[in-house]
């Protein structure tokens, strides 16, 4: 089954390109089932590019799901293109009487400030606080997972010496969690930040169970409230290129930065880079989806 996105959005025309299943909402709205509803706050500076990145995923099961986009209201992007988040997104105050199946909150640039010093942290705390009764699961992903454990936890993030930057194996601690269903045993994943998780206080909260982390790069999937939350401390839905254009935008800024590990064969940035963390992301995305569409509640309105 496909994805449900408005033809106009710019990722329709490049999963189409790639052959990717999705729908259009005109022939969505024909079609007698309920789809499931998914919201994606996109808070990275590379709108196109974020949206694209997890659309290619969510598209990748048999499963049809309803696409909302939400901005945060209260912070004025510099780099989406000029009326695109006015055209295709939401803010919470429009959808704050709906339900959704699941919500996706991505990273953003912002990491080595405050949480309280980001000028959109109080509607982003709003919107965490919206999910726990308004959405059965709700998937954070780097800063965004930061920003999950912190507003419900207290988990203190940790500045790093320097980026944690490429691709590092990982390992699953619960082999038979819903979310690891046909991994392996040892799994490559994407990493991309100056901060971390403290381990010892995640570790300390009971409601929280870490499911998968590396020796390298720490932590970096966590859940609670049986896979209701969702926290990836890394990048599972980066594009073949997306570690080369981070790579090479701070170079020519100037920026003190290294190549990313394990990234290019014999890490020389002179080579296309090696692919290899592509099919545990459209697992990991497929079983985050099969797992939402087996416990909601068929009736939106019912979930507590």
């Amino acid at each position: 089954m496909p994805i449900k996105i408005p033809a106009a959005l710019p990722a329709y025309n490049a999963l189409m390109d790639e052959n990717v299943f999705v729908m259009s909402e005109v022939r969505a709205d024909h079609q007698d089932i309920r789809p499931l509803r998914v919201a994606i706050v996109n808070l990275m500076p590379t709108t196109v590019e974020t949206e694209t990145q997890l659309l290619r995923l969510l598209s990748n099961t048999p499963l049809q799901v309803d696409i909302t986009l939400l901005r945060m209201g209260s912070h004025e992007s510099r780099n989406a293109p000029p009326g695109h988040l006015e055209r295709f997104y939401v803010t919470l105050d429009e959808v704050m009487h709906e339900r959704f199946d699941g919500l996706i909150i991505t990273g953003a640039p912002v990491e080595t400030l405050p949480f309280e010093s980001v000028d959109y942290w109080e509607e982003l705390g709003a919107v965490i606080d919206y999910s726990v009764r308004h959405v059965w699961s709700t998937l954070h992903i780097c800063w965004g997972a930061q920003a999950g454990l912190y507003r419900r936890y207290g988990v203190p993030k940790q500045v790093l010496d320097k980026k944690l930057f490429g691709v590092f194996p990982h390992r699953v601690n619960q082999k038979y969690a819903m979310l690891f269903r046909g991994f392996d045993d040892e799994f490559l994943a994407p990493q991309s930040r100056y901060t971390s998780c403290d381990r010892d206080a995640v570790a300390s909260r009971p409601e929280l169970t870490i499911q998968s982390e590396s020796a390298e790069a720490g932590i970096f999937i966590v859940t609670a409230r049986e896979g209701r939350e969702v926290y990836v401390t890394g990048h599972l839905e980066y594009d073949p290129l997306t570690l080369d254009r981070e790579y090479r935008r701070d170079l020519a800024k100037g920026l003190p930065i290294a190549v990313p590990k394990n990234y290019y064969p014999g890490d020389n940035p002179d080579c296309a880079p090696l692919v290899r963390w592509r099919a545990h992301a459209h697992l990991f995305f497929s079983n985050w989806l099969g797992y939402v569409y087996q416990e909601t509640p068929f009736d939106l309105n019912e979930l507590r």
